[in-house]
C-alpha cells in the first residue's frame, strides 16, 4: 500500500496471546504486544510485570506509553516524561499506592514516573480526562494510579513472584516480590535492580544514555479480621541516569517514603460502607551535575553539581455510603504540603565549596487543602449517572531572594516577587451518563468534566514572563472543560472500544523559549542567542485539543485472533491562532496471534504518521517543539515458552530492521553522543532481550 508522508498510521503485528487450554488464573499472563485495551468506561488496567514489546525502560513513563493516546518525551535511556492527549507535567496525575511524588529538578530530569519502578506494581490503571474527583485537584488530563493488590488470607502461606530481563546495550532487570502472612497478618518485601549501557540508533551512533537503578519496598500489615487493614509500608530507591539532551547527568535520585493505611468495612453493608486513611511522606534528594558521568566536566566549577530536594507529606480519608440500592456515595477530604530547596557548589572533595557543604535554601512551597464527593445512581437495570464535585484550597510561596538575569543570564538580580504568597480556591466537577447496549455486551458514555489547575513549580519558580523577572503573580491557573464520549464492547470473540475527546483550555500555562538582550527586550531565537541570554517563560493563552483512541480484538479461530488499537491529537493555540506545541502525531497498531499451545511467536510492526503541525520554540515545562517529523515505521518479532503454569520465557528483537528514528516531542540531542545539536534524541537501534518470569504460590 501507498503511504503519502504516512498520513494514514497502520501497525501491523503478529502478537503472543495466551489461549492455552489451562486456567489463566493460575498460568503466568502472556506478552503485551499492542496495546492494553479500555473495558470500562474512561478506564485503562494493565499488569506491569508481563513481559512486552518493544521492552520498555525500568521506569514509568515507558511503560506508559504502551497505552493509546499516550507517548513519552526521550531524554536518555530512562525517566522520561509521559504525555497523555498532548497534556504533559502536573496535567497528568501520578499516584504511587495512592501518594502522589513531586520531583525535585528545575529541568524535569526526575518527573514522578522517574521514581516509579514498574515491576514492583502489581497493576496499571488510567483515568481519562477529568472524570474523577478522587484522586487530587488539577486532574484535567487524566490520573495514572500505581497499585499494589491486597487480599485477606484465609489461610497462612507465602509465594514468591520473580523476573530476570537480559537485553542488548547491557540491559540487566532483576526484580524479586517475597509475600506471606496468615488471617491476622501479612508481609510483603519488593526488590527491583536494573541497569543499561548506552544504547545506539541506527546508524550505530551511541547515545549518552546509560543508567542504574534500585527500589526496595516492604509492608506489613494486620488483619484482626476480614473487614479491617491497618498497613505500615516504607520504601527507598536511587540510581544515576545519563541525559543525551542537556549538559548535566543525574548521579543521584534518592527517594526516601513511609506510609500508613488503615481501611474498615462494614460487615453488616449498612449505610456507612467503608473508610479509608492514609497518610504519607515522601523525601526526594536528587543531584545533577556535568563531571561524574561523561569527560569534559569541570569538578572544581561553582556550577559543577546542584543538589535539589522537596519533601511531600500528606494523607486522605474516603467514606463510602449507601443511601439507597441504587445509589452510592464517595465522600472525603485531603491535604498534601511541600517543600522545596536546592544549593549548588563543587564536586565534593574539592574545598569549602562543594556542594555537599553548602546550606539547602528554601525557594518555594505549596499547600492543597481538598473537600470533595463522588456519586454513582443506578437507573434500572442498565443505566448510570456518575458524578462528582470538588474544591480546593491552594497557596504557594515564593522564597527566593534573586534571580538569574543580567549578560548571559548569569547574574544575580533581586527577585521581584521575593516572600510573596498567592492562593485560589480551585473548583472541578463532571457528571457522566453510561448505558448498558446490544444486550448488555457494550455500554455508551458520556460525560462532561472541568477541571482548575494551579500553576505548578516550573511554571511559577524556573519561569520568567516579557514583563517581569518573576512568573510568580502573573501566572493565572489553568480552566479544563472536556466532553468525552465513547464505547465499549466486548462479546464472544470479539471486544473493542471506542473513546473521543473535546476541550477547551482556559488560560493554558504555555512555555516559550525566546533570548533576551542586555536592554531587557525580547528577541528573536535563532541557533544561538549569541549576546543575549535564552529564557523560559510562561504566559496564558486559550487552547483546544480534540482526538480519541480506539481499539478492536477478534479471536476469528481457535489458535488466532487479530487485534489493533489508534490514537489521534489535534491541537489549537487559540491566542496566537498557530498549533498547539508538543503535540505527538497519529499513531495505531494492528495485531496478528499465533499461539499452539506451549509455543508462541510474534512481533510487531508500528507505524507513525509525519507531524507537519508545529509551533517552535514553544511546548511545555518538559520540552518545545523544534520542527517538523517524518513518519517512520518499526518492526518488531518476539517467541514465548511457557514451560508450566509458574514459568514464562520470552525472547524478542525490537526494531528489527536497525531504523533511525525520533519521536516528534523528544527533546534536542546536546551533541554529547556525537550527533549535531539541532536533531532530537535518536530512539533504539536493533534491541535483543529475553525475559524470564517465575511465580511460586
Amino acid at each position: 500500500m501507498q503511504l503519502k508522508r504516512i498520513t494514514i498510521c497502520v501497525a501491523l503485528a503478529f502478537t503472543y496471546s495466551a489461549f492455552a487450554a489451562e486456567s489463566t488464573e493460575t498460568a503466568l499472563p502472556e506478552v503485551v504486544v499492542t496495546a492494553p485495551a479500555m473495558e470500562q468506561p474512561l478506564v485503562v488496567k494493565t499488569d506491569p510485570r508481563q513481559p512486552r514489546q518493544p521492552v520498555p525502560a525500568h521506569d514509568g513513563a515507558d511503560y506508559l506509553k504502551t497505552i493509546p493516546g499516550f507517548s513519552a518525551i526521550r531524554k536518555g535511556g530512562t525517566d522520561g516524561d509521559p504525555v497523555f492527549r498532548g497534556m504533559a507535567g502536573s496535567r497528568l496525575n501520578i499516584l504511587l499506592d495512592g501518594e502522589q511524588i513531586l520531583g525535585g529538578c528545575g529541568s524535569r530530569m526526575d518527573p514522578p514516573t522517574a521514581y516509579v519502578f514498574p515491576s514492583s506494581y502489581d497493576k496499571i490503571t488510567v483515568l481519562k480526562g477529568p472524570q474523577s474527583v478522587l484522586y487530587g485537584a488539577g486532574t484535567s488530563a487524566g490520573t495514572v494510579l500505581f497499585e499494589r493488590n491486597f487480599a485477606h488470607r484465609s489461610d497462612t502461606g507465602a509465594g514468591f513472584d520473580g523476573s530476570i530481563t537480559a537485553g542488548s546495550f547491557g540491559r540487566t532487570d532483576v526484580m524479586g516480590d517475597v509475600h506471606g502472612g496468615s488471617p491476622n497478618w501479612y508481609a510483603r518485601a519488593i526488590g527491583t535492580s536494573s541497569r543499561a549501557g548506552d544504547y545506539k540508533d541506527g546508524n550505530g551512533t551511541s547515545v549518552h544514555s546509560y543508567y542504574s537503578r534500585w527500589s526496595a519496598n516492604g509492608a506489613v500489615g494486620l488483619t484482626p479480621n476480614e473487614n479491617t487493614r491497618v498497613e505500615l509500608s516504607m520504601a527507598k530507591s536511587d540510581g544515576k541516569a545519563a541525559y543525551a539532551d542537556r549538559t548535566v547527568d543525574g548521579s543521584k535520585f534518592t527517594r526516601d517514603n513511609i506510609g500508613l493505611k488503615a481501611d474498615w468495612s462494614n460487615a453488616n453493608h449498612g449505610l456507612l460502607e467503608k473508610v479509608e486513611t492514609q497518610l504519607y511522606r515522601n523525601y526526594i534528594d536528587h543531584v545533577m551535575d556535568s563531571y561524574s558521568m561523561r569527560t569534559g566536566g569541570n569538578p572544581a566549577s561553582m556550577m559543577a553539581a546542584m543538589n535539589p530536594d522537596r519533601k511531600t507529606v500528606g494523607g486522605k480519608v474516603i467514606g463510602t455510603l449507601n443511601p439507597a440500592d441504587t445509589t452510592q456515595f464517595k465522600l472525603g477530604l485531603d491535604a498534601q504540603s511541600n517543600v522545596h530547596t536546592g544549593r549548588t557548589g563543587k564536586a565534593p572533595g574539592n574545598g569549602a565549596m562543594s556542594y555537599d557543604l553548602q546550606p539547602r535554601t528554601e525557594d518555594a512551597n505549596f499547600q492543597n487543602q481538598g473537600l470533595f464527593g463522588e456519586a454513582t445512581h443506578q437507573l434500572g437495570n442498565d443505566s448510570r449517572i456518575i458524578g462528582g464535585l470538588r474544591a480546593d484550597w491552594w497557596k504557594a510561596q515564593d522564597k527566593r531572594a534573586t534571580v538569574l538575569a543580567g549578560m548571559m543570564g548569569m547574574t544575580a538580580t533581586a527577585n521581584p516577587t521575593a516572600n510573596h504568597s498567592r492562593s485560589d480556591t480551585l473548583k472541578s466537577g463532571f457528571a457522566r451518563f453510561e448505558r448498558d447496549v446490544l444486550s448488555n455486551a457494550g455500554t455508551f458514555y458520556a460525560g462532561l468534566g472541568h477541571a482548575e489547575r494551579s500553576p505548578d513549580y516550573w511554571e511559577l519558580i524556573y519561569k520568567q514572563t516579557t514583563a517581569t523577572l518573576s512568573a510568580f503573580d502573573t501566572v493565572r491557573p489553568e480552566k479544563t472543560t472536556q466532553l468525552d464520549v465513547g464505547m465499549t464492547y466486548k462479546q464472544g470473540m470479539v471486544s473493542g472500544s471506542l473513546s473521543g475527546f473535546y476541550n477547551k483550555i482556559s488560560d493554558y500555562n504555555l512555555i516559550e523559549s525566546a533570548c533576551k538582550s542586555n536592554m531587557n527586550a525580547f528577541v528573536g531565537l535563532g541557533s544561538a542567542c549569541g549576546m543575549n541570554h535564552a529564557v523560559s517563560m510562561t504566559r496564558n493563552v486559550s487552547a483546544t485539543t480534540w482526538g480519541g483512541e480506539a481499539n478492536a480484538a477478534w479471536q476469528f479461530a481457535p489458535q488466532w485472533k487479530a487485534d489493533g488499537s489508534l490514537a489521534y491529537v489535534r491541537g489549537n493555540n487559540d491566542t496566537d491562532n498557530t498549533a498547539l506545541a508538543q503535540i505527538a502525531p497519529l499513531e495505531g497498531r494492528i495485531g496478528m496471534a499465533y499461539d499452539s499451545g506451549a509455543w508462541n511467536v510474534g512481533g510487531l510492526l508500528r507505524m507513525v504518521a509525519a507531524q507537519d503541525r508545529f509551533d517552535q520554540f514553544k511546548g511545555n515545562i518538559v520540552g518545545q517543539d523544534i520542527g517538523r517529523t517524518s513518519g517512520f515505521s518499526v518492526l518488531s518479532f518476539n517467541a514465548t515458552w511457557r514451560a508450566n503454569k509458574g514459568v514464562l520465557v520470552s525472547a524478542g528483537v525490537d526494531n528489527l530492521a536497525n531504523r533511525v528514528y525520533a519521536e516528534h516531542i523528544s527533546r534536542v540531542n546536546m551533541g554529547v553522543s556525537g550527533l549535531p545539536s539541532s536533531t532530537r534524541v535518536n530512539e533504539m537501534g536493533r534491541n535483543l532481550w529475553l525475559k524470564a518470569n517465575f511465580k511460586i504460590d
